[in-house]
């Protein structure tokens, strides 16, 4: 059996950009909109099609007429303090004893060296970032790509993520997709596949 874990909202908690916004002098909708006034600069980055300083310059052109300093440093990186639910992580260890345990997960190369640097990865068997692998939820192609890079049967695969549309883009693919809530809920709905 194949696992698939997404990382923030399930292994380590959401990243709230509340910081970062407010340091732009701006709210998330705003920073959003700029985001994708022409071409979705989030999703670049986050499919590794542009660096974080291309983001950053490019965010920054976009704000100029708005009279906003541009940006000087990665704010993503700056405001990024993840903490790892420990309930979660025990799940994946007990579920590595008998299955491979992979992270299948959207994140920007900011986010990912922060994990990487702290051990995050390390919990997993293998690792399918969207800015490595150039595919990014709820797109299915994300699923596909990891499903064939692990030589699996969507039917022999089981997902968990925080956000709805990803379990509905694996559910499409045909994996058992479950949407976590907490790891206690986790726990409970995968006992009926096997034991932790």
């Amino acid at each position: 059996m194949l696992f698939i874990f997404d990382m923030g909202g399930v292994v380590t908690n959401t990243f709230e950009f509340d910081a970062m916004y407010k340091s732009l002098k701006m709210d998330s909708k705003e920073f959003r909109e700029i985001c994708k006034s022409g071409t979705d600069i989030f999703s670049l980055l986050t499919k590794g099609e542009i660096s974080v300083k291309e983001f950053w310059a490019e965010f920054s052109n976009r704000i100029k007429n708005r009279g906003l300093a541009p940006v000087t440093h990665d704010l993503f990186r700056l405001y990024f303090h993840p903490v790892l639910n420990k309930k979660t992580a025990k799940i994946i260890k007990a579920l590595r004893k008998k299955n491979r345990v992979i992270c299948g997960t959207n994140t920007i190369d900011s986010h990912y060296e922060n994990h990487a640097e702290r051990g995050d990865y390390a919990l997993f068997d293998q690792t399918y970032a969207s800015n490595k692998i150039g595919e990014e939820k709820p797109d299915e192609k994300f699923f596909r790509v990891i499903l064939e890079a692990e030589g699996v049967k969507p039917e022999d695969a089981f997902f968990t993520d925080d956000r709805e549309e990803n379990i509905e883009a694996a559910r499409r693919v045909g994996i058992n997709a479950v949407l976590f809530t907490t790891a206690e809920e986790l726990k409970k709905e995968w006992k009926k596949y096997f034991l932790v």
